[in-house]
């Protein structure tokens, strides 16, 4: 991978809103505290970490040793504590919330529901009980794909209950990746439900579910099949169970059990620049502390709040701001099952209007796309209860970020711009709202005890204001991934590798400017972030290429105004390469191919067939060379070790093929 040392911003942005008085005067966390704070991690780092751990954690077993880094860069935290997440997240709330909403749900076709702790805590024991009657145990790994469904969140805290490790799959992925993913994790019970809403169609969660395991998963015992849409499907006996005949009769007490703080949460499965997806497997305590500390420092959530983070479970935010970090902190918080935009452009907004949401965090891949929808369709809405907003996934242009300031905070609204990872865990870079003066574009600054950098290819801080580099983390922090499941070498070679262990080297490239702010600049490797999901090239390049008449494809990311990228092919056939309505036809069939093996947000938006890639000597493929074909960007890179120069004018002057937007939704 070539240096990034030199990396220049070309983004210079001046603009600075501080926090509005009114929201300062109330801020849960005031500058002196965080002063405070910050003091506190620099004078003793396991102290300060301990501290919070005792705060803000039921622990059933105190813990005596902070962090143990005996096998790091495999760090531990609270090792010898016990305590149960999900009886962190509900049971201590009932002395003071008990009939307070915990969800607020809406479906796509405008059904709504309401649990409150009390509620949720009862249907949780359920299904834990239920788990439980099918033999499974603390350790087992369970695999959940629903919809943004409250019983997606149920299934996610009864494993919990009972120290079952589970794997959220997000529902948008294929049957093939879904049957990776199970056996991988070598899991014993698949969740699933007959379908769910999406865009006014049934999204085929049964039917996917039945594929993945009829093409492997051994180690599946049974299937629990959520009713929600009512359409039939196929159960098979002896393994389907319906959960509406399972759970409803269970008791609704079920004793949560104490597991160690390193006992593992849950895996999640995410997209490497090579190879295979990996899981990132999280611990408990540390970051069950994690998400609910940035829930209260990052969105100064209070009591009387309704948070809405408009994320799916099967995303890390959808884990640590959806089903985890809220709870924790006795929140009350909406879910929304469907698509954005439907049945029109005004659904967000109609939402926030109809179940007074106060904060509000979602993408800018969201954001955009409502922007283009103009000012009227907001304004139309009564959003005057949104007290705060916040942005999640990849870093969000300024236009966007003014838009959302002016049209949806009425300027009277902190934004928080918050960088962070699967592998994070936590919210890592952010404002606090009543604190930190933002500017559009910038993450702002590291959280207390927090210790990021920016270094050279050497592994050297760069100190020079916009100057850019590795973003990289200095001090371990409890919320942060334990290995990758299965497979620590590939732990230590991908996070750890690069600085020889002093550093986790976050993959993405960054500047910091004379203020301190950093500003994220991309990604290091070849990952793709497409709407706001992180999709690895390899994997869409291998699902190509498995197709019979494709020899070769090489995949890179092209600038995209709503999706901030898109997927750019580039494919060379078995045989000659095709034309005018060939070429189309062609076209379609392999993005519908990669939608089967890999999922629909996989599939390339433009696809360009060519004789040959252009590649070194060596056999590399040069990406970053077909990264600026693809941006119709001057050619700057060294071309000296080309293999084939020819081909860059063929690459150059073919017509690319591009997906119908209706057509590859």
């Amino acid at each position: 991978m070539a240096t990034r040392q030199n990396i220049e911003s070309v983004l210079i942005e001046k603009r600075v809103f501080s926090p509005p008085p009114t929201f300062a005067a109330r801020a849960r966390l005031k500058q002196s505290e965080r002063e405070a704070l910050q003091q506190r991690a620099a004078s003793d780092y396991e102290g300060f970490w301990a501290d919070l751990a005792r705060q803000h954690l039921a622990w059933l077993k105190p813990f005596t040793q902070t962090l143990d880094q005996a096998n790091a860069p495999n760090y531990r935290w609270f090792a010898d504590g016990e305590l149960n997440v999900s009886a962190n997240c509900l049971d201590r709330h009932l002395a003071e919330r008990a009939d307070k909403p915990a969800i607020v749900f809406e479906g796509e076709p405008g059904d709504t529901r309401s649990l409150s702790y009390r509620e949720l805590l009862a249907e949780v024991s359920r299904l834990a009980n239920a788990l439980r009657s099918l033999g499974l145990q603390a350790g087992d790994r369970v695999v959940i794909y629903m919809p943004l469904v409250p019983e997606a969140i149920v299934a996610m805290h009864a494993c919990a209950r009972i120290g079952a490790v589970h794997s959220v799959v997000f529902g948008g992925f294929s049957a093939i990746s879904l049957k990776d993913r199970i056996e991988d994790a070598g899991a014993r019970l698949l969740i699933t439900a007959d379908g769910g809403w999406r865009g006014g169609q049934i999204v085929e969660l049964k039917s996917a579910a039945d594929k993945a395991l009829s093409l492997g998963c051994p180690t599946i015992e049974h299937s629990v099949v959520l009713r929600r849409t009512g359409q039939e499907i196929p159960m098979q006996p002896g393994r389907d169970l319906w959960w509406h005949e399972l759970v409803p009769s269970q008791s609704p007490v079920c004793k949560p059990t104490p597991v160690g703080a390193e006992h593992p949460l849950f895996l999640l499965y995410t997209s490497g620049s090579t190879g295979s997806p990996k899981g990132i497997q999280h611990a408990s305590a540390g970051y069950l502390l994690g998400a609910k500390l940035t829930s209260e420092w990052v969105f100064d959530l209070r009591d009387d709040d309704v948070f809405w983070c408009t994320a799916d479970v099967g995303w890390v935010t959808g884990h640590s701001y959806v089903a985890y970090g809220p709870l924790a902190a006795g929140a009350t918080l909406v879910m929304y099952e469907g698509a954005p935009m439907f049945p029109d452009g005004g659904r967000f907004w109609q939402t926030c209007q109809a179940h007074g949401v106060t904060i509000f965090y979602t993408a800018p891949t969201a954001i955009r796309a409502l922007m283009k929808l103009g000012d009227a369709i907001p304004q139309a809405y009564d959003l005057s209860k949104i007290r705060l907003l916040g942005t999640v996934g990849e870093p969000i242009n300024p236009e966007a970020w003014v838009w959302y300031h002016r049209v949806i905070g009425r300027e009277q609204c902190p934004i928080v711009d918050t960088w962070w990872q699967t592998e994070t865990g936590a919210i890592m870079i952010s404002p606090l709202p009543g604190i930190t003066a933002t500017k559009p574009g910038s993450c702002t600054q590291p959280l207390p005890g927090i210790n990021v950098d920016i270094v050279d290819d050497n592994g050297v801080a760069v100190t020079a204001p916009d100057a850019g580099g590795y973003l990289v983390i200095k001090k371990p922090w409890p919320s942060m991934l334990r290995t990758i499941w299965g497979d620590n070498d590939r732990y230590l070679s991908t996070y750890w590798e690069k600085f020889q262990g002093r550093y986790y080297v976050a993959g993405d490239s960054a500047h910091r400017d004379a203020d301190g702010y950093y500003w994220i600049m991309g990604r290091i490797d070849d990952v793709l972030n497409v709407a706001g999901h992180r999709l690895g090239t390899m994997e869409i390049e291998s699902a190509l290429v498995a197709h019979p008449k494709v020899a070769e494809a090489a995949v890179v990311g092209q600038q995209h105004e709503i999706k901030g990228e898109s997927v750019f092919a580039y494919v060379v056939l078995n045989g000659a390469r095709p034309a005018g309505a060939d070429a189309t036809a062609l076209s379609d069939e392999l993005r519908r191919w990669v939608a089967e093996q890999l999922g629909a947000i996989a599939k390339p938006d433009t696809i360009r067939f060519a004789d040959n890639l252009p590649k070194t000597r060596s056999g590399k493929i040069m990406r970053r060379l077909l990264r600026s074909i693809a941006r119709n960007e001057p050619i700057t890179q060294d071309l000296s070790t080309l293999e084939n120069p020819a081909i860059i004018e063929q690459l150059r002057g073919e017509a690319a093929i591009e997906s119908n937007p209706r057509r590859s939704r």
